[in-house]
């Protein structure tokens, strides 16, 4: 076996982008960026930046989070406290052109939380706002009217369109879509969490049926509200179950 040569490989470099879905106004929205510098300067682009020497990926994608939008997550699989927001790794992007600067491999991030406030911007970004994911994902594909309708900066167009995908998947089956709702909500405010993520409308009753009838998904927090209005609503939280038995599978648009 012939020795180690590092001249044979060319540089590259790791960086982190969050895909930070929340639902707001009844829609599902994403954060984006203005980048305030090159590449792509003045492009919207999802949240992000290069992987520092002394931190893992996880520290990475929360730093970054924290720096260009104020915002704060935390890790399912870390001991340590959060704000309730989900973070968890979603895939490995390697394509050679997909930086101009240099060959740079993205591991990408899907976070998400409740209805986020208003993002403040950070780091290399000179602004920041919720934008619903339908529009930027229809920005893919069109030609753009406006430059708030331009098609995200690099490939951030599929990594947003594969963080909405498996947030769609999931929580088919998993309890992912109460990480979308306050500590303690209503059966309708999480059924307005799956038409928004889904795009679709749902029966209440059948909803109510599935999600109340999977032992420990949903569990009774003791007490009622009407800030939904209309006659008071139980409370719940999200109980022990992780997994919903029958799976709710998404209705066909």
């Amino acid at each position: 076996m012939s020795p180690y040569d590092p001249s044979a490989f060319p540089p590259f470099a790791v960086t982190v982008d969050l895909v930070v879905l929340t639902v707001r106004r009844h829609a599902l929205c994403a954060l984006v960026v203005r980048r305030g510098e090159p590449p792509f300067q003045g492009r919207w682009a999802l949240p992000g930046g290069f992987v520092r020497g002394d931190e893992d990926l996880a520290g990475a994608a929360g730093r970054e989070l924290a720096e260009e939008t104020g915002l704060c997550a935390h890790d399912p699989a870390s001991p340590a406290p959060g704000n309730g927001a989900h973070l968890e790794q979603l895939a490995t992007y390697g394509d050679p052109r997909r930086d101009p600067r240099m060959r740079v491999v993205s591991v990408a991030h899907l976070v998400l939380a409740p209805d986020l406030p208003a993002p403040r911007a950070g780091g290399d970004a000179n602004s920041a706002r919720w934008a619903p994911v339908e529009e930027l994902l229809a920005a893919r594909d069109g030609a753009a009217a406006d430059d708030e309708q331009a098609p995200l900066a690099f490939d951030h167009a599929t990594i947003l369109a594969d963080g909405v995908e498996r947030a769609r998947s999931k929580i088919e089956y998993s309890s992912l879509a109460t990480a979308f709702c306050p500590p303690e909500f209503t059966v309708g405010e999480l059924r307005r969490v799956y038409e928004a993520v889904w795009g679709v409308a749902l029966d209440p009753r059948n909803f109510h049926r599935k999600v109340t009838g999977t032992p420990g998904f949903l569990v009774p927090a003791g007490g009622t509200t009407t800030r939904q209005g209309g006659r008071p609503a139980q409370l719940f939280r999200a109980g022990g179950a992780t997994l919903l038995n029958p799976p709710m599978l998404r209705p066909e648009v």
